[in-house]
């Protein structure tokens, strides 16, 4: 007797505003929001790091929070606003944070960097950190290898005040 098998799962569609820009897209359930993002809309900016949610590599804004990508499935983007590194930027003109990242040479690799911005913006949405120790513990959720820390939480600080008044 030949074994008994399932239908393949159907993609599902989704529609969602992505970086700005209304977008419907068929998915399988088990996509994720980085591969959707790097497979199958061609949007690298987010890294995939450790896959795991651990690195926060692929950081990006789901409703103006930040989220880890890689554990987010994508069906789970229907109705949302998502946006991405390649977002931020309002045609030529870079975000604040992006622009303060340059100013203090606040990458080496450049690998951590879209998440570390994505995560900073978000961050600039919240309550104000109470001090230097925790902002970093705010940030603790991005790992940078490199270890440009110092120049990271320079950056952040400089561009808090105009990222506030951006909209995400």
């Amino acid at each position: 007797m030949p074994a008994h098998r399932e239908p393949p799962m159907a993609a599902q569609s989704i529609s969602l505003i992505l970086n700005g820009e209304e977008r419907r897209l068929d998915v399988l359930p088990w996509t994720t929001t980085l591969d959707l993002l790097r497979e199958q809309l061609g949007l690298v900016g987010s890294k995939k790091g450790c896959d795991h949610g651990q690195c926060g590599a692929c950081t990006v804004l789901l409703d103006g929070r930040r989220v880890n990508a890689c554990l987010l499935l994508a069906v789970m983007l229907d109705g949302r606003r998502l946006t991405t590194i390649e977002g931020l930027a309002r045609g030529e003109q870079l975000h604040p944070m992006q622009a303060a990242f340059i100013r203090h040479d606040a990458f080496q690799c450049g690998y951590c960097t879209p998440g570390q911005i994505c995560s900073a913006v978000a961050l600039a949405h919240e309550p104000a950190p109470s001090d230097r120790a925790d902002l970093r513990e705010r940030m603790s959720g991005n790992l940078c290898r490199c270890g440009a820390y110092p120049n990271i939480l320079d950056a952040i600080e400089e561009a808090l005040p105009a990222s506030r008044l951006e909209e995400l």
